[in-house]
């Protein structure tokens, strides 16, 4: 093939792969700009021209109403989040690898059951009502910290199976039988070889157990009813929920007052969305090169 019309045709396909990026870019950020200029636009134009990424007049109101009426609240299930996000995320770091490593190695002779007693985890369930009798009637984790941790970390088996092609693809065994024979056990294989080598999966895995754990709200509908122990996520669906109760209820009784339930929506949305998109860049290259290497069939 004559060497302009490669060239020509490679600088073709690049130009239409730049297109794709950029329309694929601008449809994962402008949404999120499309949010923060709605949560500083007023209620009324909002109601009037709706959702604009030029608001005629740039407000605070619907922050200021927020952390006016629930400041302490939300600082408080900040903390909540914050500290169930970290402790989750470790815990399940700690646990996860260990029980994918096991699956993972060939000379194992009950992997394959292992294997697909963790498959079944992600096929089938017992329902809603055993999950909450189960959790309630004997572990007794209602209304403790424990319920926004521990059943979350015990029904992901996406992680495990994700880290087990992860250590089947990346890590030889040849490595492992070298450990050996410099006289490593197990648990020295593990944690100085094994583990120092997984670092990409490591960080994919924390990244999305991170988030899972940031975004979670089920486990506090199912088990919280003590305030002191919302967190953000729990809190945040109830002011939202008492933001419309009042707004209809001063509708039915014709007060005038401004409830900003759409534009603190939308600030809402910012608040429980900023911590993620600010640590989300730092672990991206690890997150992207997991991903590829763990998606791979062992």
């Amino acid at each position: 093939m004559d060497s302009s019309v490669k060239s020509r045709s490679e600088y073709v396909l690049q130009t239409i792969a730049h297109v794709v990026m950029i329309i694929a870019s601008l449809a994962a950020i402008l949404p999120f700009l499309l949010l923060i200029t709605s949560s500083l636009t007023s209620e009324n134009e909002l109601l009037i021209s709706g959702y604009t990424f030029f608001p005629e007049h740039v407000t605070t109101y619907a922050y200021e109403y927020l952390f006016t009426t629930n400041g302490e609240n939300v600082l408080r299930a900040y903390g909540v989040t914050v500290l169930i996000t970290a402790v989750g995320t470790s815990l399940s770091l700690l646990i996860a690898p260990m029980l994918a490593y096991v699956i993972s190695r060939s000379d194992y002779p009950r992997r394959k059951f292992l294997a697909f007693f963790v498959l079944c985890t992600m096929l089938f369930n017992g329902g809603l009502v055993p999950f909450y009798i189960m959790w309630t009637q004997l572990f007794h984790i209602k209304n403790t910290i424990f319920a926004l941790i521990i059943p979350r970390l015990l029904m992901n088996g996406f992680s495990i199976m994700l880290m087990r092609n992860f250590f089947q693809t990346s890590i030889h065994p040849a490595m492992i039988e070298a450990a050996k024979i410099d006289g490593a056990g197990e648990l020295k294989t593990y944690y100085k070889i094994v583990l120092p080598l997984s670092l990409p999966i490591l960080a994919t895995i924390g990244l999305m157990t991170g988030i899972m754990y940031w975004n979670d709200w089920e486990m506090g509908l199912y088990f919280i009813s003590n305030p002191k122990l919302y967190s953000l996520q729990n809190l945040l669906n109830r002011i939202i929920t008492s933001i419309q109760f009042l707004a209809s209820m001063s509708k039915d009784v014709s007060v005038s007052v401004e409830m900003p339930s759409t534009a603190v929506r939308m600030a809402l949305a910012v608040i429980g969305v900023i911590p993620i998109l600010t640590i989300y860049p730092f672990f991206q290259k690890f997150f992207a090169k997991g991903i590829s290497l763990g998606g791979v069939k062992g």
